[in-house]
């Protein structure tokens, strides 16, 4: 497990980040993004979709749990999971069997971590009081293809 901790100091920031790191993942890779209300989750997302020319489609999938992309050959499966009752209602909805079909970024993942696979990418994200555009990123790599991952993620921003 590694972690590096990115410094966004503008929306232009997140949305490149969630761009950068999308450039990096492929069907069957999943990412957990945890932080307040009103942190930038979505954004993050909304940069990640811009990597796939998809940044046009996105809305915040509280009320449908699951938004789904498609660009090309790739499923891009944005969930939110904030008003699930428990990890049953995730598997009651077979969440699970999203993860090997395409890419899963996960709002408020930390929810239904016993669901989560074995190997995955945890985003915390951190508001600055005193900066309303300001977060920290930390950005853990749960398995050793993630290591490398991140690694190449790193090397965006040495």
């Amino acid at each position: 497990m590694n972690s590096y901790i990115y410094e966004s100091n503008s929306l232009v920031d997140t949305l490149e980040l969630g761009k950068n790191l999308a450039t990096l993942l492929n069907t069957g890779d999943v990412v957990v993004l945890s932080g307040e209300l009103g942190s930038g989750k979505t954004k993050f997302t909304e940069g990640f979709l811009t990597y796939f020319n998809l940044e046009d489609e996105i809305s915040s999938p509280t009320f449908n749990i699951v938004n789904e992309y498609k660009k090309d050959n790739i499923n891009i499966y944005h969930f939110d999971v904030y008003r699930l009752e428990d990890v049953s209602e995730f598997y009651e909805i077979g969440g699970e069997e999203y993860f090997e079909n395409g890419i899963c970024l996960i709002e408020w993942g930390e929810l239904i971590k016993d669901a989560l696979p074995k190997d995955f990418i945890s985003i915390e994200i951190t508001k600055v009081d005193e900066n309303e555009n300001k977060r920290f990123f930390n950005i853990t790599s749960h398995g050793e293809k993630y290591d490398k991952i991140l690694e190449c993620l790193k090397s965006f921003y040495d």
